[in-house]
């Protein structure tokens, strides 16, 4: 892999320019994305971005490319050493390991997605003293977080999408939220939050590897994904309510939507990035376009919402940045590219931290007319593919092999 190298700083710590300690210890990096799985960062910006971060500790997890999940004082981490998962769970803190739990699952990985392994790649999500994983072949566990005792294991699929399970649980309304199956059918289905028994199940359309969030749309709470071929969005009890076509070279659906408002933004390879309002019209709820945009296509990298733009990553010039008015649809700027294969971001006030696949932190700051870099941080020395988790001045990145807490400030 070719990366550009430079030391790692260390900034000796000095008093937090962002929360106290008691905001800090009531926030958490819960799911994917984030709190509200937005990719927002609870917390003001610092005043003052410092010269270098400082490493407080790091340690070897595994292979995959999870989201180190923070909550209770605790970092989990999903992983795999050799034909095992594992779950794991370290103290923020100090990464001192508190406790660990495996299971055989070995996992034949499809020559086409070689370069990334067995996974796991999707991210847990913990909610009220339990944590839930889903494995790359269709193993959802959960676990109280306290001392690690497995509450209940099912496998509701033997068969997975052709590149392993990507999408990440969701928990709402008493249920985890998991699209299970493989490349020709599969459910959406709603697990019993206590048990693992099935409440529900859509059984409308097959996996992609994106990610469902909760939004209220014309007036319904609802939850809405990306299927195989589509963008749906379906009642808290899965019921149809709407569907979009939405088709990728060699199905690879993995954007997760992204709401801002009345607006579903969705995105796919070779495919405009797309806003659509619902309305309800009789009994039916009706997608109706906003705007569409050619120039930022996305393909694995979901954009957050930057005040009243959208900046994500696009995969025009192998990988270029953007923001998008969120208002008319019109770009507002485009970097030059060859920036990332995929990057993950996060929003605090008045900044879009960037983590590119090189293992690089980009702050920038928002502006309607170019992109605006106020620093760059090396926080890894190899791939950085999963998501970092962010919680108060405390970055938490986990590189092809290691999580490494950071200290902004």
């Amino acid at each position: 892999m070719n990366k550009r190298v430079r030391p790692l700083g260390v900034l000796v710590t000095f008093v937090s320019l962002w929360l106290t300690s008691a905001d800090i210890a009531a926030t958490q990096w819960p799911q994917w994305r984030g709190p509200s799985r937005d990719g927002v960062a609870p917390g003001p910006s610092p005043s003052a971005w410092p010269a270098a971060l400082t490493q407080r500790w790091k340690v070897t997890v595994g292979e995959g490319y999870s989201t180190p999940v923070v909550a209770d004082g605790k970092v989990f981490i999903h992983a795999r050493t050799g034909d095992r998962e594992t779950v794991t769970a370290f103290d923020a803190a100090s990464g001192r390991q508190l406790w660990q739990d495996g299971y055989p699952a070995p996992y034949k990985v499809n020559s086409a997605a070689a370069s990334h392994g067995p996974g796991p790649k999707s991210s847990p999500v913990y909610a009220n003293g339990r944590l839930f994983t889903y494995g790359i072949s269709g193993i959802v566990s959960a676990y109280d977080t306290a001392g690690g005792k497995l509450a209940w294991r099912k496998q509701p699929s033997t068969e997975q999408p052709h590149f392993g399970v990507a999408m990440s649980p969701l928990v709402a309304d008493g249920v985890v939220v998991v699209f299970v199956g493989g490349h020709e059918r599969g459910a959406l289905m709603g697990l019993d939050i206590a048990t693992g028994v099935t409440r529900w199940q859509w059984t409308g359309g097959a996996p992609a590897y994106a990610s469902p969030v909760v939004a209220t749309l014309a007036g319904v709470r609802q939850i809405v994904t990306q299927s195989r071929d589509h963008v749906v969005g379906l009642s808290m009890t899965g019921t149809l309510l709407w569907q979009i076509p939405l088709t990728t070279p060699y199905d690879q659906n993995s954007v997760t939507p992204v709401v801002s408002g009345d607006l579903v933004i969705y995105a796919g390879l070779a495919n405009p990035t797309t806003a659509v309002r619902i309305v309800k019209e009789g009994d039916a709820y009706v997608p109706k376009e906003a705007w569409k945009n050619a120039d930022a296509p996305m393909y694995m990298s979901t954009a957050v919402v930057a005040g009243s733009a959208l900046v994500g990553l696009g995969q025009k010039n192998r990988g270029q940045f953007f923001a998008v008015d969120l208002a008319t649809g019109k770009t507002l700027w485009t970097t030059k590219g060859r920036e990332a294969e995929n990057a993950a971001l996060i929003r605090v006030p008045g900044h879009t931290l960037i983590q590119t696949t090189e293992g690089e932190l980009i702050v920038a700051k928002d502006s309607a007319t170019g992109f605006d870099v106020v620093k760059r941080y090396d926080v890894a020395q190899s791939s950085t593919w999963a998501h970092p988790a962010l919680v108060g001045n405390q970055l938490y990145v986990r590189d092809a092999n290691s999580l490494t807490a950071w200290t902004i400030g």
